[in-house]
């Protein structure tokens, strides 16, 4: 299980290069309203030991410290990118860090790249989205085309409709990254017709600048679950391929 700090790494990211990550939620603890089956963090029961979520001027604090130092050091860093334990447009301050991470970005590291990484439930909050809209590469996840499914994979912890999420996705015209992890379990396989071909429907209809294909790549909380493997991925996504889609694979 993970408990990153506030500003951690670079570490290096299979999807994201040398990656400087940010994490706007507790440190020793994790805050999501997802619960996925496959989350390295571990279960959101098992993380409820710091509820402390960093502000503005704590991140401003901490990412000024990293990269200037890594800048005297020479430090390569491809992103910056916002992860951590959970989901993070769930920290009330997340608008104006994202301002503060542009300028620092800007006066640092101008050819890095700004990421999130967000699970998208928080699109209709045109705060949220007015600032996803700011960084360089919002990549937003969709593991599912259904909302059936996504309770069994991703285990909301509240309201979620993938038709309202895949809505809110829309508002972006296509310019932003989806990301879906492909995984196999007793009670689905996200590579079996019933739920593949429904989920290239949403592809299709969203038409993303580039699509991440992943699996599952660390320890899962949840027994029983299945990585596939980057060629199974690469022939059940052949056809997006031949379709022109920027499908990036990992393993």
């Amino acid at each position: 299980m993970l408990r990153e700090t506030l500003v951690f790494g670079p570490i290096f990211s299979r999807r994201l290069g040398s990656s400087l990550g940010i994490n706007l939620l507790p440190e020793r603890g994790k805050l999501c309203n997802f619960d996925c089956i496959y989350c390295e963090c571990g279960w959101n029961k098992d993380g409820r030991t710091d509820e402390q979520l960093p502000d503005t001027q704590a991140l401003r604090s901490a990412l000024e410290a990293k990269l200037s130092a890594c800048a005297a050091s020479g430090q390569r860093i491809d992103s910056i990118t916002f992860s951590g334990d959970g989901e993070p447009t769930l920290n009330p301050c997340f608008p104006e860090i994202i301002d503060v991470t542009l300028e620092l970005r800007d006066k640092y590291y101008p050819s890095s790249v700004v990421s999130v990484l967000t699970n998208a439930t928080r699109l209709h909050d045109d705060r949220v989205f007015a600032a996803l809209r700011k960084v360089d590469a919002p990549i937003l996840k969709l593991d599912a085309p259904t909302t059936e499914l996504a309770n069994i994979i991703n285990r909301p912890q509240g309201r979620y409709d993938v038709e309202e999420v895949v809505a809110g996705m829309e508002r972006f015209c296509s310019d932003f990254t989806l990301q879906t992890m492909f995984l196999r379990s007793p009670s689905f396989d996200s590579l079996s017709p019933e739920v593949l071909l429904p989920w290239m429907g949403l592809v299709r209809r969203l038409r993303p600048r580039e699509i991440m294909a992943y699996t599952i790549a660390r320890p899962s909380p949840q027994e029983g679950l299945e990585k596939v493997t980057a060629s199974e991925m690469r022939a059940a996504l052949e056809p997006l391929i031949i379709d022109g889609y920027n499908i990036k694979i990992y393993e």
